[in-house]
């Protein structure tokens, strides 16, 4: 009877390692009024907030959310940065998925096989402008980041108008929203620093080109949200002085790059976008559309430290505090210049004048034809206008090539082949192209499953774009040795310039690859990546398959 007794002993202490608990949202995608600018407005929301609400789970946990659709049009939710089966990625017509029909539900099922801070939002049309979007915060199984406390901390862009009104006014001219047009006044300032005659040439190249120096960003006139509290509203957090306070930040704008800073306070980077990395000590920290920082700041005083989120192109603020009680607030920052693009942004340092001519082509191609290129010759490129964060001097802003991979990488195989991705568009159009197409246009990318790429994306416009790859994690190649390098699901690609990523081809299936600038995808800068399946020859051996029990914890997120 022994051998039976410890048999039936150890299966019942070894149960546990067979679970798989089931924790469950239910999601209700509305529209409904919202105060948020001090004037009631209809918006989308996600169980009747802005943004909706954090979506907690555990490593190894499966993840089961219910979302009701309650539009009078069809809607879906893509789990941003979360590695799942295709089906669950929520991207209409790709996998066999399609968006969600007016007043029907869809639930998506799938294993949380990573942790970090992630986030959700709609995938169709304008929706995650116009209010669907919220964190997903996933706990692994042990943590190695210390923290007393911990808050996510969401920005946004938040518009009265509707997203298809912003589409539309951009169509009609892709200038719409510049409100920081250079006057006489700076022309003036121009020939007294520089001379009449550099400042001429330098006026009349941009006139030529029709674009203007202070296009930063294609729309302005947002109010900037801090987990969809304005300015006026102050989100605050909580501390306790000397404790270690770990801040998710994610950038869940439409159209908005942050540079972000917490005066009086160091922050230490200790993730980016959901994977560890070797701790930083920062300043501030610029960050794109769809990418997340946790940072861990120790406050030592018993006082307000205020969180300052100033988009690049210096139109306001997304504000909040850190304090010991209710109620505090901190210093109001002091606006910091609007930079200003130089040719340097455009892929013209140097003097590179076919550069120079290829880059604007790309750009906007109209007016473009039979310009003057002699009066250039000679003239200072400069440096990048969109680099310029203001940073203080002595201040220490981070930079992709300071990220490490705390966890040794697991590929670190040479690339086979490399990929080129053009970014580029015509201004005069408001369209956004991959290698000269739209996405009507665009041939997918092909990849065989299991093989090395590199992605090598070149960037012949004046903006940076944030480029999104589902599915898929993808390595910088910023300088760091191959276990060294930093996975990303967002990669900034600054204007005018080059920069490359590898890829393990590892998860089968078609995954959307676009811009994250919301209206640059809608306007043509999407394709789609299909890793071809694997063939029977190539599956592994069948496991021998063992039961496993399912714990529902259903959730209604408030």
């Amino acid at each position: 009877m022994k051998p039976i007794y410890f048999l039936a002993l150890s299966l019942l202490f070894a149960w546990p390692s067979y679970q798989a608990n089931a924790t469950e949202y239910t999601l209700d995608i509305n529209r409904e009024p919202v105060t948020i600018t001090g004037k009631p407005i209809e918006k989308i929301t996600v169980n009747g907030n802005i943004p909706g609400p954090v979506l907690r789970f555990k490593e190894g946990d499966e993840a089961v959310i219910t979302v009701n659709n309650l539009l009078g049009t069809t809607t879906s939710v893509h789990w941003h940065g979360l590695l799942l089966p295709g089906a669950m990625d929520g991207v209409d017509g790709l996998n066999g998925f399609t968006d969600i029909k007016p007043h029907s539900s869809f639930t998506y099922r799938f294993p949380l096989r990573q942790s970090g801070t992630y986030w959700y939002h709609s995938h169709t049309n304008g929706q995650e402008q116009d209010g669907l979007y919220g964190p997903i915060i996933v706990e692994p199984k042990k943590e190695v980041i210390k923290a007393d406390r911990e808050y996510v901390v969401m920005l946004s862009d938040f518009s009265r108008e509707e997203s298809g009104d912003i589409l539309g006014n951009l169509k009609k001219a892709s200038d719409y929203y510049n409100r920081a047009r250079r006057t006489v006044g700076d022309f003036i300032d121009d020939v007294n620093r520089d001379g009449f005659g550099p400042a001429w040439e330098n006026a009349k190249m941009w006139g030529q080109m029709r674009m203007s120096p202070t296009d930063l960003a294609d729309v302005s006139g947002y109010t900037f949200l801090i987990n969809g509290n304005s300015p006026e509203q102050n989100w605050t957090g909580l501390f306790k002085v000397g404790e270690r306070v770990r801040l998710r930040f994610i950038n869940a704008s439409a159209m908005s790059f942050y540079d972000v800073r917490i005066p009086g306070l160091k922050m230490e980077v200790v993730q980016s976008d959901g994977r560890n990395v070797e701790p930083v000590r920062v300043d501030e920290f610029r960050f794109a559309v769809a990418e997340t920082y946790d940072v861990v700041v120790t406050p030592t005083e018993d006082k307000a430290y205020t969180i300052v989120a100033e988009p690049i192109d210096r139109s306001g603020f997304a504000l909040g505090t850190l304090a010991t009680q209710e109620g505090m607030k901190g210093e109001m920052p002091a606006q910091r210049p609007r930079a200003l693009l130089t040719m340097a942004d455009m892929g013209m340092a140097h003097g590179d004048m076919a550069g120079m001519h290829h880059s604007m082509m790309g750009h906007d191609m109209a007016g473009m034809e039979g310009m003057d290129m002699g009066g250039m010759e000679g003239m200072s490129m400069g440096e990048s206008g969109w680099a310029k964060a203001g940073t203080p001097a002595g201040m220490k802003a981070l930079s992709y090539a300071d990220l490490r991979s705390l966890a040794p990488q697991k590929d670190t195989r040479d690339p086979t082949r490399t990929i080129t991705v053009r970014l580029g568009g015509n201004m005069e159009r408001y369209i956004w192209t991959l290698n000269g197409k739209t996405t009507d246009e665009a041939k997918p990318i092909k990849l065989k499953y299991g093989e090395r790429v590199r992605l090598k994306f070149i960037n012949e416009t004046m903006m940076a774009h944030p480029m999104h790859l589902h599915g898929m994690f993808v390595q910088l190649e910023n300088g760091q040795p191959a276990a060294k390098m930093p996975d990303k699901h967002v990669v900034i690609v600054p204007p005018g310039q080059s920069y490359s990523v590898l890829l393990t081809a590892d998860e089968p299936g078609e995954w959307s690859f676009h811009c994250h600038l919301l209206y640059h995808m809608a306007s043509g800068m999407m394709t789609k990546v299909v890793v071809a399946q694997l063939d029977a020859k190539d599956k592994p051996e069948p496991q021998p398959k063992q039961e496993t029990k399912s714990e529902g914890v259903q959730h209604h997120a408030q």
